[in-house]
């Protein structure tokens, strides 16, 4: 177990005991809140703070994320279904064959999902896990909209602006009014892929469940490679993130661009009242998208924004009330995302919108698995595909903090 100078536990010590987590958690941020409250004090006092200080709560941060991330391992852990246990399993006799051809290689009874390269569908509730299994520890899967289709490209058209009305007289004449703007937005699917492997003994052990070690094996690979694309994406060959939209200054955004606040401070938020850009933030946003809203930030981002308060003294960040839960923001739930920026110089190092309209993931139905014992003996190769497409829905609904002068 890592410790720390002043023995705080950098990770959690509770071993799978979600009870115990909880309140490790739960206490590590009252200390953190102790520790902030003289930091500010200090400030206040002598205008600076103490260097240990100042180190101590970086090291609670540490500590506050460690928990966390221990608490969302054994949350996902413990939801986490047999696939090949006691009970009726649907389409049992293609799932059966289906465990035949990834331990043996028998293709008997496998007609149903054949592939042109020979691969094979994996069974509908494999496949049901892997994608669950990347919502739980995928950011931005969990809170983004869904749609899976059985095309190679999804196209949807959108309203831009609706058509022009007006009020008139009982005997006033119509004028002609301008009629609505659409725009179609297309979203192609492209291939992830993973190659977990095994050992012919491994495969052979009759107490292997293949559908729930294929699903762990590629889930994780899979949820990270997802998660940057969303972010990040450049839409060559993987999806296109809502970064990698065009930022404009809130004040002049039009659709195709997402609108931006500046904290008008360079890789910093301002001096003093640091929070009232973040209020700014939220309310760029639309009344009927702020009701759904996310903040989406990295673990430096939210390490920084946590010592924030309000006018009453109040922390702006609040931990989860349950151990499932999320933490919220100035009352906002927070998503956690490795893949944005950190805070520098003009970083859009924070999020703030209702993704499940501003953002769309497509999933084309069916994983594939093709086996392959030949190419790094001992060993057999499971190459497994899935096809994703991702961008943006709406250009309203998701809205960025630029730390940076305008």
């Amino acid at each position: 177990m890592d410790r720390i100078d002043d023995g705080l536990e950098t990770k959690a010590g509770a071993g799978t005991d979600v009870a115990a987590l909880f309140n490790e958690f739960s206490s590590a941020f009252e200390e953190f809140k102790r520790t902030n409250d003289q930091r500010l004090k200090d400030i206040e006092k002598r205008g600076s703070a103490d260097g240990l200080l100042e180190g101590k709560l970086e090291r609670l941060n540490a500590v506050l994320d460690g928990h966390k991330a221990a608490l969302d391992r054994v949350s996902a852990e413990r939801a986490r279904p047999a696939l090949e246990g006691k009970g009726a399993v649907p389409n049992g006799e293609y799932k059966e064959a289906f465990s035949a051809y990834v331990k043996r290689g028998e293709e008997k009874a496998l007609q149903v999902g054949v592939g042109a390269d020979g691969g094979y569908v994996v069974p509908a509730e494999v496949e049901t896990e892997i994608t669950r299994l990347m919502t739980g520890i995928s950011p931005i899967r969990a809170i983004a909209g869904v749609r899976q289709v059985s095309a190679s490209v999804y196209k949807r058209p959108i309203t831009v602006s609706g058509p022009q009305t007006g009020w008139v007289g009982e005997a006033a004449s119509r004028p002609t009014t301008t009629s609505q703007t659409l725009a179609e937005l297309s979203y192609p699917t492209t291939e992830l892929y993973a190659m977990p492997a095994a050992t012919t003994a491994f495969l052979d052990d009759a107490a292997v469940d293949v559908g729930q070690w294929i699903a762990d094996e590629v889930n994780a690979a899979f949820a990270a490679q997802e998660t940057t694309a969303f972010v990040n994406g450049d839409g060559t060959n993987k999806p296109k993130g809502f970064l990698a939209s065009t930022p404009v200054a809130e004040s002049s955004w039009s659709w195709g661009n997402l609108g931006y606040v500046a904290t008008g401070t360079s890789g910093a938020l301002p001096a003093s009242n640091g929070s009232d850009v973040l209020i700014d933030l939220v309310y760029a946003l639309k009344a009927g998208y702020r009701q759904n809203a996310n903040w989406v930030m990295n673990r430096k981002t939210q390490g920084a924004l946590r010592k924030l308060k309000d006018s009453d003294g109040n922390y702006l960040w609040q931990p989860s009330a349950t151990a499932d839960g999320r933490a919220s923001f100035m009352g906002f739930p927070l998503v956690e995302a490795e893949d944005m920026p950190n805070i520098g110089a003009n970083s859009l190092s924070v999020a703030f919108g209702d993704f499940r309209r501003g953002y769309l993931i497509v999933d084309r139905q069916g994983v594939n698995v093709l086996r392959d014992p030949y190419s790094s003996k001992p060993y057999v190769l499971f190459y497994t595909t899935k096809r994703v497409g991702g961008g943006v829905a709406d250009y309203d609904a998701i809205k960025l903090l630029k730390f940076g002068v305008s």
